[in-house]
Formats: C-alpha cells, structure tokens, sequence
C-alpha cells in the first residue's frame, strides 16, 4: 500500500542517502572494505532506502522517471533475503553511482514541492 505521507519517505531516502555518503566520505574500496562499520551502516542506510521505495509506490516512478525504482526496491530484497549473495563491490557500485543523483534528484523535488506550497 503506498504511503499516505509520500514527502516524508522521501525525506527518509534524503536523510539514509546523506549518511551513507558522510560514511563512506574519501573512503576507497579498499578501505570501505576494511572498515566493517561503515559498510554495515551503509547497507543498513540502502535497506532503508529501499523500504521508503516500496511505501511511494508509483509516486517515485512519477516524480523522478529517471531513476530505476525497481532496482532501488529490490536491492531491500536481496539485503534481508539473500544476504549471504550481497558482494561488497555491488554496495560499493551503488553508492558510488546511484546515492548522489538520487539525493540530488530528490532534495530538488523537495524544494520545488516546499516552494508550491508557500
């Protein structure tokens, strides 16, 4: 069932998006790898990124098309169910590639929602 509260899902995926990046901020691979807390953490973050996902529904696909809502919602799948399958250099790609543009993507969205409703 999709969220009655769309704009606080977002700001969930914001806030989990924002940490990961502070985590995992001037980190390489190498020492993402080494650093067990931080890549933890990190996936916990997309874990609940991908949770906020599932709660929008199709108000994602809607508000940002550019963005593979899909992935996004699955990665959440495979986090609690296939665990053991979950390779750190998969985590690392997407943080890497995917959490920037989402933030950015989304804190526009925000904005322009927030500058609608004054």
């Amino acid at each position: 069932m999709p969220s009655s509260k769309p704009w606080l899902r977002l700001a969930d995926i914001t806030d989990n998006s924002r940490k990961i990046l502070a985590y995992t901020e001037g980190m390489t691979y190498a020492e993402f790898v080494a650093n067990e807390m931080a890549a933890d953490a990190s996936e916990r973050c997309i874990s609940r990124i991908s949770e906020a996902a599932v709660k929008l529904g199709s108000f994602a696909e809607e508000l940002l098309p550019g963005h593979d809502w899909q992935a996004i919602r699955g990665i959440g799948n495979i986090l609690r169910h296939d665990y053991e399958d979950v390779m750190l250099p998969r985590i690392w790609e997407l943080i890497k590639k995917n959490i920037q543009p989402l933030l950015r993507d989304i804190e526009l969205a925000i904005e322009a929602h927030e500058a609608a409703d004054k």
